[in-house]
């Protein structure tokens, strides 16, 4: 059987969720299923963090070309191939393609849907069209959550709920929960001017969904109680991050919050392992991998009482009211000063690890793929 899988997200020099998802599955996909042909089709060059591996039964083929890819260069090679069954991994499917071919695509998120706002309206266009797009091609749908399953029927209620299969993400075990030494930690932290549980932690873009003007204003109301704290965050710029640069500049405790912009994979495990309390409090998310990535990395969390972050932390984190700034400062406060409920925090985050895998989520994409 010939498996086609649009990979071409690979080649981004930005890395996020939805990308790391699509490399783990890769990193798994040809040993769970070596009886059948993968064709990994992408742009140009596979970002070097993002290259799959090299199994015998994958074959990775660059299609360039300069404008609308999948809609044109990669939809036309779907015709001219016409593989058996299509993975289409980042909830995007070209318009016209054969409709011989078996098509699964994954879900992420709805936030645009959900907060349209936080999103440049050119986005939300071209987002808009791609979701309906591949809800309308595909012939089985994976959420990476309950919550946007919930929000795909809501969304689309014409989807039969059959269509639908929850798949939780995963995270990389071996690299987040391996110990750094205290020398170790100290030279990856010592070019930000840090200091091991001397800060609060944020991971991921900087872009409005994070709630990240929330969280810098959460912080210089608890600064007078906690006065060594500083706040990281950990991540590059996306789209409308202006706002968010602006409250760092006009922050009277702006020497204080750190934003780190792009980091490699060895300095975000140190920056994990040296916080004394990871903070999530965003508006919305689909899933929330840095979650697990701090579980893993014996960090207290807290997070928002909203979307899928609820259904991923459990009892394993504290939770606050995302659009209460007021609120996001008393868990700061509170979780910073409780050394108690920290170690409850972080050993109930180590049981929440048990639920997720990114060898499951691979084993059971490839069933639901081949089902």
């Amino acid at each position: 059987m010939r498996i086609a899988v649009q990979a071409s997200d690979l080649d981004h020099t930005r890395i996020d969720g939805t990308r790391v998802y699509l490399f783990e599955l890769l990193k798994r996909f040809g040993e769970i299923n070596t009886k059948d042909l993968f064709t990994l089709y992408h742009k140009t060059v596979f970002n070097s963090l993002l290259t799959p591996p090299s199994f015998e039964n994958y074959q990775a083929l660059p299609l360039p070309f300069p404008k609308a890819w999948m809609q044109t260069r990669f939809a036309w090679e779907m015709f001219r191939v016409k593989p058996d069954k299509l993975f289409l991994p980042i909830q995007a499917a070209p318009a016209l393609f054969p409709r011989s071919i078996e098509v699964t695509a994954t879900i992420h998120d709805l936030a645009f849907k959900r907060y349209p706002e936080t999103f440049p309206w050119r986005d939300r266009l071209k987002l808009n069209f791609m979701l309906s797009t591949v809800v309308r091609q595909a012939d089985k749908l994976i959420a990476v959550s309950e919550s946007t399953k919930q929000d795909l029927l809501e969304f689309f209620p014409h989807i039969p709920e059959s269509k639908i299969r929850v798949i939780h993400h995963g995270f990389n075990k071996e690299f987040f929960g391996k110990r750094l030494s205290g020398n170790e930690l100290h030279q990856k932290l010592a070019p930000y001017q840090l200091q091991a549980n001397g800060y609060f932690l944020y991971v991921g873009a900087l872009q409005p969904r994070k709630n990240l003007v929330r969280l810098m204003q959460a912080f210089a109301q608890v600064k007078t109680s906690c006065p060594e704290a500083k706040l990281v965050l950990a991540g590059e710029a996306a789209w409308l991050a202006d706002e968010i640069h602006a409250q760092q500049r006009q922050s009277q405790f702006r020497e204080d919050i750190v934003l780190t912009g792009r980091v490699d994979f060895e300095t975000l495990r140190a920056l994990y392992q040296g916080a004394k309390v990871f903070t999530f409090p965003s508006l919305y998310e689909g899933f929330g991998i840095p979650i697990l990535e701090a579980f893993a990395s014996r960090v207290p969390v807290i997070t928002a009482n909203n979307s899928s972050l609820p259904e991923v932390a459990g009892d394993g984190a504290f939770y606050c009211d995302a659009v209460n700034t007021d609120d996001i400062a008393l868990a700061l406060k509170t979780v910073w000063h409780d050394h108690a409920l920290r170690d409850t925090l972080i050993a109930k985050g180590q049981e929440r690890l048990a639920y997720f895998s990114w060898d499951k989520c691979a084993k059971e994409t490839m069933e639901f793929i081949l089902a």
